[in-house]
Parts: C-alpha cells; sequence; structure tokens
C-alpha cells in the first residue's frame, strides 16, 4: 500500500478514534480506498481481503465492520431481518435493494419524502428510519 493510500486510511480511522491495526487497515482500503462509497457483506469483504492477501479472519472482517460502525465510520443496513449489509456512506439515506442479485445500492435521496412518522410508543423514542425499496427486475 502506498504511503499516501495508508494516510487515507489512517485519517479515516483516527478521525473515528480508532487504533490503525493491520487488519483495519487491510480493510479500510478495501472499503474507501478508491474513494467510492462501498455496500458490502462481511463474506464479500473477506473474500475480497482473501484475494488481495490479506491474512484476516472472516470473524475479523466481523469485529472490524462493527466497530467501524460502532465509531460512525460505517452504517449497517439490514435486508429481511438476516442480511446486513455495511455502507461506507454513513449519512441518512436511502437504499435500492435488487432482489435478483442480492446487491444493494443507494436511492437518490432528493426523491425521497416521508410526510409523517408513528409516535413512539411510551418511554421509547426513534433511534433511525432505514428505508429499503425492494427491486426486482422486469420479465
Amino acid at each position: 500500500m502506498a504511503q499516501g493510500q495508508q494516510d487515507i486510511e489512517t485519517k479515516w480511522l483516527a478521525g473515528a478514534g480508532l487504533r490503525p491495526t493491520r487488519q483495519r487497515m487491510a480493510l479500510a482500503s478495501l472499503l474507501i480506498g478508491d474513494g467510492q462509497h462501498r455496500h458490502v457483506t462481511a463474506e464479500s469483504l473477506f473474500d475480497a481481503a482473501k484475494s488481495q492477501g490479506d491474512g484476516v479472519s472472516l470473524a475479523t472482517v466481523y469485529n472490524t465492520l462493527r466497530a467501524f460502525c460502532d465509531a460512525g465510520l460505517m452504517q449497517e443496513v439490514m435486508v429481511d431481518g438476516s442480511k446486513s449489509y455495511f455502507d461506507t456512506n454513513a449519512h441518512d439515506h436511502p437504499h435500492f435493494f435488487w432482489e435478483d442479485d442480492a446487491k444493494l445500492t443507494d436511492a437518490p435521496s432528493d426523491q425521497l419524502v416521508i410526510a409523517q412518522l408513528p409516535d413512539a410508543p411510551d418511554g421509547a423514542e426513534i433511534a433511525s428510519v432505514d428505508v429499503v425499496i425492494r427491486l426486482r427486475r422486469k420479465p
């Protein structure tokens, strides 16, 4: 990894108060190395790391993604209550879930209008609203 590239990942991690360990740096490079936002699963990130020769376990990938989310660097997007995708764009925005190939992409935020949310039950507050629009290709 080039020094300039390492600086980007180091600043990304340090800005969130995370130590730049070897595993975090390797995964951060895959996630933000080219400046593009990513939607990954732990498994797809593990496969990408393995194909680059980075020696990280699947458990380390899960733990690192959780640490990145907890630090506010990423957001977790649940699909079907069982499948987690991790998005490097941590700002609130809607998503398209493409059912045909199980792919998550950003949906245009400026086209989404939520006029009203239901009141939270007594003793609770709304923490966030996730919008996942499921798509399938027309035959």
